[in-house]
């Protein structure tokens, strides 16, 4: 399909939904002339009420009548004078691809490139144009598979697909802004009601009488239903443009094997792909491991830290084994981007181009100093919250990040001890309230489920004993982590492993099941623990 009947069709969608937010205020206004038919009275005054609320959502999509521009906030700007390099770059692959340059360029710290435009006139006119580069990517790409990504790229601006994504965008932002403003209003409605059941069940439990169950299903479902029309209007909406957006893409790596050659291409989407998940696997382990104690990585290590994780050897069978095995994605009917391997395939089927044998350097290589460029880029992309952390070397970073876990599992045990033992929080304050009798009096004030609640005697016990010995187990790790006797070695080739002293791996767990049998014995972990005073 051309640019011309692409356009026609996106204004026909757009002026669909008008259409639609026409035809559901003009039942609103036959419902409210049909309730005054026997003049003004409370009913009709009621729902003439319930009318104007639900209209007004409806409204206020159709008067968005700004497309969201793209203001470049979410990366770091490089100029050229910056970055010669990288612009150089930029620039042979946008004239290869026969294309206009953007006119800027913002890295990022996602596994991702993208192209936008700003265009004027719902798309008719061109505007200005920002290319987005995630570090990760240039982290683990080679030069020629970063020309793939870019040339494909570029290919979005070759095709108008940017441009017209204006209007798209415009008719999307609405649907979405009317669909958020009555899920809003029917969440709101819902809580309303869970307070007022709340405030009902509490004044039943005073007069002695059984609480009801709280249900807040039926609250907010006239705007549930509103809501449901305009996404169904909107999945219909994606559903009639999905097989030019797969088109679009497809023709894109067409033109990145033109000018990339066909290895480079299908390694770059491989190499993507795996990349995604490295990234994912290395911001979950390593670099917001300290958040929970208020510490980022070394400055320019928050992004620049992937790059050990790539370049450790242990980790490489398991590189290797995502590159050979991409992970299944379910087709969806709305999904504009065909399946990874779907592409890798119909790449790797074309005449092969003799360009796979090339070396070439890290795509990193293209900027200048940057470990100085991934530092500015924490600036770009992190919360203020988060840039006034404690910075700390990775070692440091690890141990202290997972004993705050620790620490967080154990606060409901060290909670429930202080309300029996008068304050005291200690793990010896609990040895010996445990001597006294008193820990599963102490285990009684843990978080319990609505069945654990439900259940007395020995059943009760039985709900209390695995969480009592998970909360156990952190405290007794802090203790020893304090007194430094454990801690928690980080690596790159592994997950952080647990130092004990030489025998605890086989003494601690058993000692710890002595602690929460039915008869308590404190003895074997008393005689595994430093001394100290109850705290």
């Amino acid at each position: 399909m051309g640019v011309f009947l692409r356009a026609l069709r996106a204004l026909v969608l757009l002026a669909g939904f008008y259409l639609l937010c026409f035809a559901v205020l003009g039942v609103f206004a036959g419902i409210g002339a049909a309730a005054y038919w026997r003049g003004v009275n409370l009913l009709a005054l009621k729902i003439t009420a319930v009318l104007v609320l639900l209209a007004f959502p409806v409204v206020r999509g159709m008067l968005l009548l700004r497309t969201p521009k793209d203001d470049g906030e979410d990366g770091l700007s490089v100029s050229e004078a910056q970055q010669p390099r990288l612009w150089a770059a930029v620039r042979e692959v946008a004239g290869a691809a026969g294309t206009r340059m953007p006119d800027e360029i913002l890295l990022t710290g996602d596994v991702n490139a993208a192209v936008t435009e700003n265009a004027r006139m719902l798309g008719l006119l061109p505007g200005r144009r920002r290319l987005y580069l995630g570090t990760p990517l240039m982290t683990g790409l080679d030069e020629a598979q970063l020309r793939a990504v870019l040339a494909h790229e570029f290919g979005h601006y070759g095709h108008a697909d940017t441009r017209l994504s204006a209007i798209t965008a415009r008719g999307r932002h609405a649907i979405a802004r009317t669909v958020n403003a009555f899920t809003e209003r029917a969440e709101q409605q819902a809580e309303k009601e869970r307070l007022r059941q709340e405030k009902a069940a509490a004044k039943a439990v005073r007069k002695g009488r059984k609480a009801k169950e709280i249900n807040t299903s039926g609250a907010g479902w006239t705007y549930r239903r509103m809501g449901r029309l305009f996404t169904a209007y909107g999945l219909f909406a994606l559903r009639a443009t999905r097989s030019d957006g797969r088109r679009q893409e497809l023709a894109a790596d067409r033109l990145a094997v033109r000018i990339a050659g066909r290895d480079a291409t299908a390694s770059a989407l491989r190499e993507t792909a795996v990349l995604a998940a490295a990234h994912d696997f290395y911001l979950r382990r390593y670099a917001t491991c300290g958040i929970p104690a208020g510490l980022l990585p070394p400055y320019g290590q928050f992004h620049g830290g992937l790059a050990r994780l790539l370049a450790e050897p242990a980790r490489q069978a398991e590189l290797d084994e995502l590159r050979r095995d991409l992970p299944a994605e379910e087709p969806s009917p709305y999904d504009a981007h065909p399946p990874t391997a779907e592409r890798i395939r119909l790449i790797e089927a074309l005449p092969d181009d003799g360009r796979g044998a090339h070396p070439a350097g890290p795509a990193l290589a293209l900027l200048h100093d940057p470990g100085r460029v991934l530092a500015e880029l924490e600036a770009a992309t992190l919360t203020e919250e988060a840039l006034h952390m404690r910075r700390a070397d990775w070692p440091e970073l690890v141990h202290l990040g997972i004993r705050a876990r620790h620490e967080a599992d154990a606060a409901p045990l060290r909670h429930a001890l202080a309300r029996v033992t008068g304050g005291h929080t200690g793990l010896h304050a609990l040895l010996d309230a445990a001597d006294r009798g008193a820990l599963w009096r102490i285990a009684d004030g843990l978080p319990k489920s609505r069945t654990a609640e439900q259940a007395s005697g020995r059943a009760a016990r039985e709900f209390l004993r695995p969480a009592l010995l998970d909360a156990l187990s952190s405290l007794v790790l802090l203790e020893l982590a304090d007194a430094r006797m454990a801690w928690w070695e980080m690596s790159w080739a592994e997950s952080a492993r647990l130092r004990l002293p030489d025998g605890y791996d086989t003494w601690l767990q058993p000692a710890l099941e002595a602690l929460v049998a039915d008869v308590p014995d404190t003895a074997p972990l008393r005689r595994l623990l430093p001394q100290a005073s109850p705290a």
